[in-house]
């Protein structure tokens, strides 16, 4: 008989592909309803959790819907189906439907997150954040004595600490002296409690993801020989390299602009692109961020790109490329309708006892004439 493989288990593994910390502060990705503690019976990726995606997953007989977009964003006060949220979630509530958001923190992901899976059907190459995010990492800073320094720092390592760029376990130490003098009821590793003791030690520090704070600190006690280990976790102004905003790279070859906009309605699968005046340049240096971006405009143009794409700019934000770029708008369903595939494939590659299907039901609901 199969192991039960509960809902937990499926969002952890989402969790680490695009950890929650990553997402923007107004952003209300998580689990919107149901229970970790379930059992998973199937999932249904989506870009939208509508009342017609939630009947979906119940005739398909999924307890699991996986949506980039939180069906609650700002909040419910009242729940008797007044508009789409409400049916969405009562319906799902009354049929033990769990719903989860995977939102900005996947977008913040780069390459591998939306904006990312974008450039790949672009073609666009050396993909970066535009915009990086602050606040993701943290610096440890450790007291070991000298004989359990490199058992303590590898179990470091190995909790997932100590990475910088295409580096990995890095760290710094140096030696010193530590004292300490144990309490009543102490069983100190070395020296006498009640007496002070002085003991060589390293202080060891390394650089870690904040979302892996936890593992990283458990890990690194289970190693330490002393009963109380002395430790600090500081949050660190530096950036990370593959987290944040948007993302800028370039095509393995120059393309016309017109062209270029052909290639964008092709592979977007859109009637139309709303675009500023072509410069009259040739398209290499590409940036685009699925869903509204227009707050990215400004990166865009200090990175000196020939094309920006996004979706939801508003009217006087065009005027901003200023003739130095093509600001180009193709939907927000558009940019971001390939976010499905890309769910369905992080699940359907670790998952095999359940279903994982992609949803059928067209959520977009902006229509074109």
């Amino acid at each position: 008989m199969d192991a039960v493989t509960t809902i937990d288990v499926v969002l952890s593994h989402l969790e680490r592909t695009a950890p929650p910390v990553y997402q923007e502060s107004y952003d209300n990705a998580g689990l919107i309803t149901g229970s970790r503690e379930w059992e998973c019976r199937g999932v249904l990726t989506t870009l939208d959790a509508t009342e017609g995606v939630v009947r979906e997953a119940m005739d398909k007989g999924c307890n699991l819907i996986v949506a980039h977009h939180p069906i609650v964003f700002s909040g419910l006060k009242k729940l008797n189906g007044k508009n789409y949220v409400e049916k969405a979630v009562i319906t799902a509530i009354k049929n033990d439907i769990a719903i989860y958001a995977i939102h900005t923190n996947l977008d913040n992901i780069v390459p591998g997150g939306v904006n990312g899976r974008m450039a790949e059907k672009l073609g666009i190459m050396g993909g970066r954040p535009m915009l990086l995010k602050e606040g993701v990492l943290r610096k440890l800073y450790c007291f070991v004595p000298l004989d359990h320094l490199e058992a303590v720092r590898s179990a470091i390592f190995s909790a997932g600490a100590g990475h910088i760029g295409g580096y990995s376990e890095c760290s710094w130490s140096a030696e010193g002296t530590g004292t300490f003098k144990g309490g009543e009821g102490t069983d100190p590793f070395v020296g006498q409690s009640g007496q002070r003791h002085s003991e060589k030690e390293a202080r060891v520090e390394m650089v870690l993801p904040a979302h892996m704070s936890g593992a990283v600190v458990k890990a690194m006690t289970a190693a330490h020989p002393y009963e109380e280990v002395a430790y600090d976790l500081v949050n660190l102004a530096n950036t990370h390299p593959g987290v944040g905003a948007g993302l800028i790279g370039e095509l393995p070859a120059e393309m016309e602009e017109k062209a270029f906009l052909a290639k964008l309605k092709e592979v977007f699968q859109t009637p139309v692109v709303r675009h500023t005046r072509l410069t009259g340049r040739p398209v290499r240096r590409v940036a685009l961020c699925g869903g509204a971006g227009s707050f990215l405009i400004p990166n865009a143009l200090s990175e000196n790109v020939d094309f920006y794409i996004t979706a939801d700019i508003k009217y006087h934000e065009f005027f901003d490329a200023n003739d130095r770029m093509v600001l180009a708008d193709i939907g927000h369903f558009e940019s971001e309708q390939y976010t499905v595939d890309l769910l369905f494939e992080v699940l359907r590659e670790k998952f095999r006892t359940f279903a994982v299907l992609k949803s059928e039901t067209k959520t977009n609901p902006i229509h074109y004439y």
